[in-house]
């Protein structure tokens, strides 16, 4: 068999195997038989709001903390302002390592960004800590 045999057959059985799922589905109409639909849990507030991150006593007032799994740092510039950015470099994608003085500090090149709103405090880094969005609701900082 050619090389362009097979492609059209690869290609042709690739279509069938994409359009059987499809012929499956039948609802109310088209002779399929009547499908019910999974009931869903009603929504909580963890399912609309995202997952808890941190409580807010463990966010230092002046200070902040990274998540380095969620890639996420979670600071308070003031007494009760939580803000969060990206725990990723602007400038070559390294994973801040730290919350110090006032800024969150790269390991790899030595940038640092304001820990009240992600802006570079110093390079080589150009561009601000993009933002995240966050949740705070009585002591629990939640994702959203």
């Amino acid at each position: 068999m050619s090389k362009s045999a097979r492609r059209r057959t690869v290609l042709v059985t690739g279509a069938v195997a994409l359009t059987v799922p499809v012929v499956g589905c039948g609802g109310k109409t088209g002779g399929g038989s009547e499908q019910t639909q999974p009931k869903t849990e009603p929504e909580t507030a963890k399912t609309r709001t995202g997952s808890e991150l941190t409580s807010t006593a463990d966010i230092p007032e002046g200070g902040g903390k990274i998540f380095k799994t969620q890639k996420v740092v979670v600071t308070q510039p003031k007494k009760g302002d939580f803000k969060a950015f990206s725990a990723i470099c602007t400038h070559e994608g390294c994973t801040l390592a730290k919350v110090a003085d006032g800024t969150i500090d790269c390991p790899c090149h030595g940038s640092r960004f304001h820990i009240a709103d992600g802006s570079v405090a110093h390079g080589p880094a150009t561009r601000p800590l993009p933002q995240k969005s966050i949740e705070v609701e009585g002591k629990s900082i939640r994702l959203v």
